[in-house]
């Protein structure tokens, strides 16, 4: 009885890591990250650098993403810092496609803004394709400087 009990749980344990190995798969990390970093100078000789870097997430089964962002401020003087700040969190975007499958992705983020820029701090695009069936979108999202985003998916073409 003790071995059959052993042999339950040994099995139990098994079925929990494959469910768990399972449901990691279902979410990947985009090949494309992006870090962009400026420096400013403030009254009294302070120095403040922040640094912005870009990330997504794709569930591979029902091509919803999140775009994750993490920054990180630094403010000294000649002699010491003075300040950290750092912030980030991810947020949920809409599926690509509209039914479940087997999705692959690829993201980037624009360059950053210049002087010359009038829509904001740019924007980015996605690429997903189905690993089932021979289908492709692209997607490219930008600020309007208005304060919404405009977000545009296309279907490729095979020809």
């Amino acid at each position: 009885m003790h071995h059959v009990i052993k042999i339950t749980l040994g099995l139990a344990l098994s079925l929990v890591t494959l469910v768990s190995i399972a449901q990691a798969d279902e979410f990947k990390l985009s090949n494309n990250q992006r870090i962009s970093c400026s420096r400013g100078l403030s009254p009294g000789k302070l120095n403040t650098a922040t640094c912005k870097s870009y990330a997504y997430v794709f569930d591979i089964k029902t091509s919803e993403y999140f775009r994750c962002q993490v920054s990180l401020a630094l403010t000294r003087d000649n002699k010491e810092v003075i300040n950290v700040q750092s912030d980030g969190g991810c947020t949920k975007k809409p599926r690509i496609f509209d039914t479940d499958s087997n999705y692959s992705f690829d993201a980037t983020e624009t360059e950053p803004p210049n002087t010359n820029s009038f829509f904001g701090p740019g924007g980015y695009s996605i690429w997903a394709s189905d690993n089932n069936a021979r289908r492709v979108r692209g997607c490219i999202t930008i600020s309007s400087g208005l304060g919404s985003d405009i977000s545009k998916c296309l279907d490729m073409s095979f020809q």
